[in-house]
Formats: structure tokens, sequence, C-alpha cells
């Protein structure tokens, strides 16, 4: 689905939320002053995997691709299977792997997994990453870089901040059965919220299902919406912001048995 190019006025960020409006030191929404590579303070233990019953949750990065085996291609592969072969959106393929040009250096990407199949994953990049034309997605949107995303995409200026980053491709595998998809969902969404916070992030934008707001009820996720509903490829989606401090996010439940 092609969307109109039209480009509304857009506000600041911090003008909607004020608890994210910048001190007079500290840096400001708005283009990148230095569009290079942030430096992204991840603590060991955002490297390591997490155990929850037999779920593992691993953050993988390209300097840690070789500790973690076929486990980056098997997150591709599942990428593929949910967003081509069943959502049937229209993406990059090969070797039966989805990518895109978000998929660089800067980019983290938080997956589940079990027995070495992945469960579920997102991705995670700074609001702060410039590649060529490319920063972060629903920032390239607003500039009228994607097709598939209306430039509208927010309700104020798309923000380039150390404190944001964005969460993409977020799914659960259609192998997960659904009575562990509740589970899998907590231990996937407490995960990426641990690791934006090791890369010094106090919230996290994405776009998520139009339904986002009954799952996060469940989950008990701290999160607003900060633009209108739209569709991709027939999917309603809808862009939300995540607060991921250790306050926004409540402590994993251990009992849970998955």
């Amino acid at each position: 689905m092609k969307h109109s190019r039209t480009t509304r006025s857009a506000q600041p960020a911090w003008s909607v939320f004020p608890e994210l409006e910048p001190s007079g030191a500290g840096p400001q929404f708005g283009p990148a002053r230095h569009p290079v590579a942030p430096k992204l303070q991840l603590v060991e233990s955002a490297d390591e995997a997490a155990e929850t019953g037999q779920l593992r949750a691993t953050v993988l990065s390209f300097s840690n691709f070789h500790r973690h085996g076929e486990l980056f291609a098997s997150y591709m592969r599942a990428r593929k299977a949910v967003f081509i072969d069943r959502l049937h959106w229209k993406l990059a393929c090969h070797d039966g792997m989805e990518f895109d040009q978000y998929d660089t250096p800067f980019a983290r990407w938080v997956v589940i997994h079990e027995f070495g199949e992945v469960m579920a994953g997102v991705r995670l990049l700074p609001t702060t990453a410039r590649v060529g034309l490319h920063s972060y997605m629903l920032r390239d949107a607003q500039r009228g870089l994607l097709e598939n995303i209306p430039s509208d995409v927010l309700f104020f200026e798309a923000p380039v901040e150390d404190r944001i980053w964005e969460a993409t491709r977020l799914f659960i595998a259609d192998s997960v059965p659904g009575q562990r998809r509740l589970a899998v969902q907590n231990v996937l969404m407490r995960n990426f919220a641990r690791a934006a916070r090791a890369g010094g992030a106090s919230h996290v934008i994405g776009i998520v299902p139009a339904v986002w707001s009954r799952w996060l009820r469940r989950l008990d996720l701290g999160a607003v919406p900060v633009g209108p509903r739209f569709s991709i490829d027939g999917t309603a989606s809808q862009a939300a912001l995540f607060n991921v401090t250790e306050r926004g996010v409540p402590r994993m439940d251990r009992s849970l048995n998955i």
C-alpha cells in the first residue's frame, strides 16, 4: 500500500511528553549534531543469555555473532517465516532470510530461543543511528523515504536522542503454542527493555499491532500511543512509546511455568 507523502507540521516529542524535555545541557531533539556511531555502553550481562525455564534470551550484536553459532541466521529465517511467508509483507529476502537497511552494526537483536529454535525476537536501533540516507524506520517514514509507512506516522517530530531507541520487527513465531504465547511475550518484552537500558535508553519507540494496548495491559508494561492508526499490508498498526526504565517495567515473574 502506497501512502501520501504530505508532511504535517510536527512538534517536538517533549511537547507531548514533558518527561522527555531535554535539559539545557543535554542533547536536543532534532537532527543529529554528529551523525556517527553512538557510544553503546552495553553491559556484559546484556551480551549473555538470561534464562527463564527452558527459554533463553540472547542479545546479539555484530561484535558477538561468533559466540552464538547459527543463532543470528536462525533469527533472520524466523523473521522471513513471519513477515514474508505469513504476513506477506514485501520485504527483501535472500537465502531464506529477511533483512533490510536497518540491520547494521548500530542494531541489537533480542532473540528468545529454546533448544536452538527461535521463539520470538525484536530489533533495537538507537535513534541517533545514521547510515547513508537512512536513520531509523519511523524517522525515515516521516521524511517520506519509505513507501509502506505514512509520513504522518507520529504526532510529533521524530526524535534523535540518546535516551530513545527504536524497536522494529517484533514477532512471536507461529510455532509457539497458544498456551505459551503470553509467557514468551513476557520474556521478550522484559529482555528487550533490559537490552535498551543497557544501551542507555529510558524509552523505546516503535510500531506495534493496533491491539497493542490489550496485550501490554496483560504484560503490565507502561506505554502510550504516539501516532494514528494505519495499515501495513493489511495489518492494523500504530506507533507507541515504551517506558523501559526499571520503574516502567515490572520485575519478571520467576514463577512462570514456561
